[in-house]
């Protein structure tokens, strides 16, 4: 497995080894000793799955603590750009974002670990996004910030208008009003 690192300390790209043959591909998607080694939690309390059309937009969402949660995060059907924001007060690189691409095609792992919000754009229909959690969902602990926040100078690749958010994500806070927790 290939691990990638960022300039914003936190976030891990993991690319797994896979195995092709004739009868498909076989690869490790968790594996704690691994996991373990590079500081990512090897205790899940959560799995999620989710499936959306394109153009998609879901975040930038955290729980605060203590049920903050780290995301180890793929795609296995499609693709989706995947961001995660810094939102540790204290932290050099506090408001910075990391963005991946996951897909069905490159089969890559994203750490995102406590103190970051999290989101991602859609960018196939029917995409089918996973999560391991490392805390169960507390509705009371929930979070978030506008995906479109201009301060925050997050490049989705789509226009506002070709994405498609619920209600509850277009009424976040932006960055200018946000309060982190961390």
């Amino acid at each position: 497995m290939e691990v990638i690192t960022f300039p914003i300390k936190g976030p891990i790209l993991l690319i797994p080894s896979v195995f092709p043959d004739p009868r498909g591909f076989f690869l490790e998607s968790y594996k704690a000793s691994r996991f373990k080694d590079l500081g990512i939690p090897t205790e899940f309390k959560q799995d999620n799955h989710s499936r959306s059309s394109k153009g998609v937009i879901r975040g930038l969402h955290f729980q605060a603590p203590p049920m903050d949660q780290g995301k180890l995060v793929r795609v296995t059907r499609g693709s989706a750009l995947d961001v995660a924001v810094d939102i540790r007060k204290e932290s050099p690189t506090y408001g910075n974002s990391v963005q991946v691409v996951l897909s069905e095609e490159n089969k890559h792992i994203f750490w995102v670990p406590p103190g970051f919000a999290h989101g991602f754009l859609t960018l196939e229909d029917n995409t089918d996004f996973l999560y391991k959690v490392t805390n169960e969902y507390s509705k009371t602990h929930e979070g978030g910030i506008r995906f479109n926040d201009p301060t925050l100078g997050i490049n989705w690749g789509m226009s506002i208008d070709e994405m498609i958010a619920s209600e509850k994500d277009l009424i976040l806070p932006g960055w200018s009003d946000f309060v982190s927790p961390f």
